[in-house]
């Protein structure tokens, strides 16, 4: 029987991150994989769907090339290029993957993965072992009773992904993440695309202000909302789907070609042994403490299947983290309150710490800023003016409590409000901290000065 210090179940960026850190550790380590290596996220999740997001937006560039003062007489999409295309992207990152558990001198074991008791994994039928196992296996599409994927007219996002032709009508119930990036790809693409919301805001997590701006900018763009409403039944026994849509105005009757369920995900912890080891289970997710350590010792749990947000990037944090403790080293619990979130539609929207709701719950007196990308020069000239950065300050102490923005490329300018948060910067510092000119970035510093009073471009 192969004996490892640490086995990783799964190979998501939760589970491959954490078996590369492991062994960087000098801990003699191997990955258990059903599927690709890279998990949803390399091969069906976070890096596809930007390479198809990509697509769209070059396709939206030659759309309104004469906004910029040039000429494009002949232009067409190929929906089944742009697919071709974002799968090999997938393929090329999943290979990267592969050449990284070489390098890292980790043992890939394919297979089904279950856990048995006495610290072992069996895969299909073969038994291992290891001081350590760390269990990674994401998480899937949820299914509500109302609407039953069929995985042809009734799809999750997989299917959303790949699929053979590109529909005429799409209905998006959920709008989230991946329902508002999916909603922005087909309908920039030429698809017919309604969302369907069952809180009173798109992108309910996000600040109200971001929610409303973005529901402003999708319906310039034609998409159409639809807002506290509820699928509740859909009939796919024809040609396309119908979709009863319960509102307050009473029940409306969509058609469309495809409905897309994108209203949340299911983790993945069925048969993969739980009750044979008499881990503690809560509601579909994993109890752990800080250290990821499950109510058995030397069973560990990471990413989508553990209590914490459900982000690629959280699960590589929460990996690297597990591994070090278990390394012995001095490790300090994740801050969950500056996690950032980003969604990368048209226009992005990227956000951390508290909403001025949640700021104002909590009984801050709060200073709050707010800088719009039409006052923005680069904004301008880049022909993106739609959007915004807000920020929340704590009147008091100068606290940064919260960053709120939505725009173009604000997806890669939240990590200035991560760091200055981590670093407990106040706003007097971010205001003396000299911005360069003309940058989108520049938005943060003016949304500061806003707050303070001092905003020098509105």
């Amino acid at each position: 029987m192969s004996k490892y210090d640490v086995i990783v179940l799964g190979s998501g960026p939760g589970g491959y991150v954490t078996a590369i850190r492991a062994s960087q550790l000098g801990l003699k380590t191997a990955v258990v994989e059903k599927e690709s290596l890279g998990g949803v996220c390399l091969n069906w999740g976070c890096i596809p769907t930007k390479a198809l997001l990509k697509s769209a937006q070059v396709f939206e560039y030659l759309k309104h090339a004469s906004d910029y003062g040039l000429s494009v007489k002949e232009y067409d999409k190929d929906f089944d290029a742009v697919v071709k295309r974002s799968r090999g992207v997938a393929e090329g990152m999943s290979k990267g993957v592969q050449f990284l558990m070489k390098k890292n001198k980790i043992d890939v074991i394919n297979g089904f993965g279950t856990l048995k008791a006495g610290k072992k994994v069996e895969v299909d039928g073969t038994v291992y072992s290891a001081d350590h196992i760390v269990i990674a296996t994401g998480a899937r599409s949820r299914e509500l009773p109302s609407l039953p994927q069929d995985g042809k007219k009734v799809i999750g996002y997989r299917e959303a992904m790949t699929l053979p032709t590109q529909p005429k009508k799409m209905i998006v119930v959920g709008s989230g993440a991946i329902g508002v990036e999916f909603a922005y790809f087909y309908n920039s693409m030429g698809t017919d695309v309604t969302i369907v919301e069952y809180l009173p805001n798109v992108v309910p997590v996000e600040d109200i202000d971001v929610s409303k701006q973005l529901e402003k900018s999708f319906k310039k763009s034609g998409i159409k909302i639809m807002t506290s409403a509820e699928v509740t039944c859909v009939d796919t026994s024809g040609k396309g789907v119908k979709a009863t849509v319960k509102t307050a105005k009473g029940e409306e009757v969509l058609e469309a070609d495809i409905i897309l369920s994108a209203v949340g995900i299911k983790t993945n912890i069925e048969n993969i042994g739980l009750e044979d080891v008499g881990i503690a289970v809560d509601r579909d997710k994993i109890l752990v403490n800080d250290y990821y350590q499950t109510n058995i010792p030397g069973y560990y749990a990471i990413g989508d299947v553990t209590p914490g947000q459900a982000l690629a990037h959280v699960a590589s944090a929460e990996g690297i983290l597990c591994v070090e403790k278990i390394a012995g080293m001095h490790v300090e619990a994740l801050d969950y309150g500056n996690i950032p979130g980003c969604t990368y539609a048209s226009p992005e929207i990227a956000s951390v710490g508290l909403t001025e709701k949640q700021a104002k719950e909590q009984g801050y007196d709060i200073k709050v800023g707010k800088f719009p990308f039409s006052a923005s020069g680069k904004a301008s000239a880049s022909g993106a003016k739609d959007g915004f950065v807000k920020v929340i300050f704590d009147a008091k102490y100068g606290e940064w409590l919260g960053c709120h923005m939505i725009g173009a490329g604000v997806t890669d300018m939240i990590a200035e409000a991560v760091l200055g948060r981590k670093l407990e910067t106040t706003g007097h510092e971010v205001l003396k901290a000299v911005h360069p000119h003309p940058t989108m970035s520049e938005a943060v510093m003016e949304a500061v000065a806003a707050a303070y009073d001092e905003v020098i471009h509105l």
